[in-house]
């Protein structure tokens, strides 16, 4: 089975993470934080009594497979992976740093994964000597409930990276969806406007958070509106998603709401930090 190092042990590669436990495979979960490291540990180890409390009939086979994760501040510890997802966030001066090593450490063979939500796939694939190895797998959060993943092919990405990036999913039970390059992509060039536009409305007062996403749940039948979903994702992602449209495009539509600048500021993030547009506590 398939060997996957998996950087960034934020939300999203916890996510992913645990759903390559649960379908099997050996995972190098990589962050340049211990303490963020032992925290996913946790969580990926705690989600074992989580699927035997929806009914999961394999939560002994997970439990099992916990064995197969190592934990590491190393990036060289990737060496043995077969496939890599990055899942650093939306930073491209953090990105930068870190496809030259995995690029160094890496098989020549190895495939390397984009997990971005904003940031060009040709533009990464740039910064390594394997452009065509080089594909985006924007996995959705929270990675073990989605059955979809938006993949983008770069200038250079090769048929054999998207045939590797299929099989992966497909072991995971997952269906890619292919579309072209561009910031943003598909689903955040629509969903990062739609955010913004949403935080405005709360930011002019047109109408609460709460109301606003009332309004795309009961008349659009969302089960999320899009400020619950911001949290969901992350205030600081989104303001890191928009900001690179916003130079990516040059264009004013993508400015961010000052709400929302001011929102990060305070470190109120969403989920994660326990406060958001709603409380967590």
């Amino acid at each position: 089975m398939m060997q996957v190092g998996v950087i960034g042990a934020g939300v999203m590669g916890t996510g992913l993470t645990q759903d390559l436990v649960a379908h099997g495979f050996g995972v190098v979960l990589i962050d340049r934080s211990e303490e963020t490291l032992a925290t996913a540990r946790r969580d990926i180890e705690g989600y074992g009594r989580f699927r035997r409390l929806l009914g999961s009939k394999d939560t002994g086979d997970y439990n099992a497979n916990l064995s197969r994760v190592v934990y590491s501040t190393d990036l060289n510890k990737v060496a043995v992976a077969d496939f890599v997802v990055e899942n650093i966030t939306e930073d491209w001066a953090l990105k930068r740093e870190v496809y030259p090593v995995i690029d160094e450490a890496c098989s020549r063979d190895t495939v390397f994964a984009a997990n971005t939500s904003a940031i060009p796939i040709t533009k990464l694939a740039g910064l390594t000597r394997r452009p065509d190895r080089i594909v985006g797998m924007h996995f959705m959060n929270p990675v073990p409930m989605k059955q979809a993943v938006e993949v983008i092919r770069g200038w250079h990405t090769s048929e054999e990276t998207l045939k590797r990036a299929d099989q992966l999913l497909t072991g995971l039970g997952k269906k890619g969806i292919t579309v072209a390059d561009s910031p943003g992509f598909v689903s955040n060039r629509v969903l990062m406007l739609t955010v913004n536009e949403a935080v405005y409305l709360v930011h002019e007062g047109v109408a609460t958070a709460a109301d606003v996403d009332e309004v795309f749940r009961s008349c659009f039948g969302h089960k999320m509106g899009p400020l619950e979903t911001a949290d969901l994702i992350g205030l600081d992602t989104i303001l890191y998603s928009i900001e690179v449209l916003q130079e990516s495009f040059a264009d004013s539509k993508y400015r961010p709401c000052p709400l929302l600048k001011k929102m990060v500021d305070a470190g109120l993030y969403g989920r994660k930090s326990g406060q958001g547009f709603y409380s967590y506590h």
